[in-house]
């Protein structure tokens, strides 16, 4: 037995591991010598018990009901005429002139516009002047006007029949404006 216990400390080495992420294959106690394991007698244990972050366990209503996992619930849509893409094309309906709400008094210009999937959105019109009329073929892309009820939706100045703004210098990618040329 003893032999034995010699036999392995010698073709283990000298080196001793202490380490909380490995885990000794081997019980190596004598009363005679008294043997740390090393490199050569150790395993990693399983790099999954040490995950950063947790699996959330199901309900008991959730398991009966046959979910495996809880999924994130996911939020519902600002635009849901867009159907998911980022812009749609319409045709102008009618062209209206609204009044914010209570702090802001203005003629905010907005315009009634059928979509190419058949839905009929308020959309504003951003810039100051415009050219949309009844009949013109606008892009729709999404994004509420902070001060008009119901109008979820901005036309995309400078695409289609909605001319750019003009005589605009500063964020002129906002407004469809192309870059002006260097008068020589």
């Amino acid at each position: 037995m003893l032999r034995n216990i010699l036999c392995r400390a010698s073709l283990m080495g000298s080196k001793a591991v202490s380490s909380p992420l490995f885990a000794s294959k081997v019980n190596m106690t004598s009363n005679f010598i008294n043997i740390k394991p090393t490199m050569a007698a150790i395993k990693p244990v399983n790099s999954s018990l040490f995950q950063l972050t947790q699996q959330r366990n199901t309900t008991l209503n959730q398991t009966r009901k046959g979910n495996g996992y809880v999924t994130k619930r996911t939020k519902p849509t600002k635009s849901p005429a867009l159907k998911k893409c980022p812009i749609k094309k319409g045709v102008i309906l009618r062209v209206m002139i609204l009044k914010p709400k209570k702090p802001n008094s203005a003629q905010r210009k907005a315009a009634r516009v059928r979509l190419s999937n058949g839905e009929v959105v308020s959309a504003y019109i951003p810039g100051i002047g415009h050219n949309a009329q009844e009949h013109s073929v606008v892009y729709v892309r999404g994004g509420r006007s902070q001060d008009l009820p119901g109008v979820k939706y901005h036309l995309i100045r400078g695409a289609l029949d909605l001319a750019g703004v003009a005589n605009r210098k500063t964020s002129r990618s906002k407004y469809g404006v192309k870059r002006p040329q260097k008068k020589e």
